[in-house]
């Protein structure tokens, strides 16, 4: 653990005085060494634009970039070019749901669920109400699991489009896709995967779980921000409008018509993040280094020693499924009577960084949660659990301080 520790020089810093103790990286993981030494590299050695010239420094940039698509390709087993390089998750979903519109009528249905995050839900609820579509939502139950029978019950011949997440960035659940894609594979429903914190967790095989399209962020699997994936099939890609338009995704131009490229060129609008994708290729290589069954167990059983450790705190209320394997690498609580950004405030004077707020999941938060807001902290190989002994202890003393 300690070799891995290394690798991330951001947690030699101290925060007011004391260790840094990273729990937060389901909003964003940090970024070892070996990211930022590929990214280092483009900027000193190779800075240059890609697809657009055939001197040298062009050409290796080039590489390097359809590279790294091969490289995703390679983790989420699909097509190199199934693979579309955007700025995250939010836009990868904005980009389906703006090129999917010209296919649905009004009174096509949408299924969501009711853990979805913000990304997942205001796009498709903008596209409803200009479409004059349906919006309905999978409950979620009280373990914090989503009710099947309710599922079966809301997708029918008028569902056009099921996407949900496949871990809830609130509760840790773990949806069942391959029972959510069967129930919609009934209905030659599209079924679009919210994978933001699962990719970074746990083995995802696209063509296994035969799901339709699938998004997801660099930031949150030790890669750098402002770049993001969009998996679809490829005939599926082939049947898509652009959602952006301009240099390097054309096939022809003239002054009154256009062709476009080949999916995916077709939505790489623009000069992409060259340096941010270079930096997903050594991140996705990284991730192999390490292995994701490792990842996987690793983060479920510090979700699990936090659990076991966080019910004996006085006040303490946990949300989400009990059993650690049934959830990602993270754990969202409160403590009654206190505040959750109060809390988080307290812990930050003792090094420890944890979310607190919705976690850009209003309705859940709200309506099934009953919260205003929600403490959460979340794993990745880089913490142990010394962290959670020392999130513990904070809380300890910080719920005593806050509640004099």
């Amino acid at each position: 653990m300690q070799a891995i520790e290394k690798d991330f020089p951001i947690l030699k810093r101290q925060v007011n005085g004391r260790r840094l103790v990273y729990l937060d990286s389901a909003a964003s993981s940090l970024t070892p060494e070996p990211v930022l030494a590929a990214m280092n590299q483009y900027y000193r050695e190779y800075r240059s634009n890609i697809h657009r010239a055939v001197y040298r420094l062009s050409e290796i940039a080039t590489q390097k970039y359809e590279a790294a698509r091969a490289r995703v390709a390679g983790l989420i087993n699909s097509r190199e070019d199934e693979v579309i390089f955007t700025r995250n998750t939010t836009e990868s979903l904005n980009l389906l749901a703006y090129s999917l519109s010209g296919s649905l009528s009004p009174g096509d249905e949408i299924v969501l669920t009711e853990m979805e995050h913000h990304s997942n839900l205001i796009p498709w609820q903008q596209l409803a109400a200009k479409n004059k579509l349906k919006l309905s939502f999978i409950k979620v139950d009280k373990r914090g699991v989503l009710d099947l029978k309710h599922a079966e019950s809301l997708i029918n011949e008028k569902t056009k489009i099921l996407s949900f997440t496949h871990a809830s960035n609130i509760l840790g659940t773990i949806n069942p896709v391959k029972k959510l894609v069967n129930l919609a594979r009934k209905f030659n429903t599209l079924v679009i995967l919210d994978a933001a914190q699962s990719i970074p967790h746990i083995p995802v095989d696209v063509k296994r779980l035969d799901i339709d399209f699938m998004a997801f962020s660099g930031h949150k699997m030790f890669g750098p921000t402002g770049i993001g994936v969009l998996y679809g099939k490829h005939a599926l890609l082939e049947k898509l409008q652009p959602f952006q338009f301009g240099g390097g995704m054309i096939s022809e131009v003239s002054f009154n018509h256009t062709l476009f490229a080949d999916p995916p060129l077709r939505f790489e609008a623009g000069t992409p993040a060259i340096a941010e994708v270079i930096g997903l290729s050594a991140a996705v290589d990284y991730i192999n280094k390490l292995k994701m069954q490792h990842i996987k167990s690793h983060t479920q059983s510090l979700a699990a020693y936090a659990i076991s450790r966080l019910s004996k705190v006085p006040g303490m209320e946990i949300y989400g499924p009990k059993s650690a394997k049934s959830r990602a690498g993270l754990v969202s609580f409160n403590i009654k009577g206190i505040h959750p950004h109060d809390l988080a405030s307290m812990l930050d004077k003792a090094g420890v960084a944890i979310r607190a707020g919705h976690m850009c999941v209003m309705p859940l938060v709200k309506q099934i949660l009953k919260q205003d807001a929600v403490c959460r902290a979340s794993f990745h190989v880089y913490n142990t659990k010394k962290d959670i002994d020392v999130l513990v202890a904070s809380l300890k003393t910080s719920s005593e301080i806050l509640r004099r």
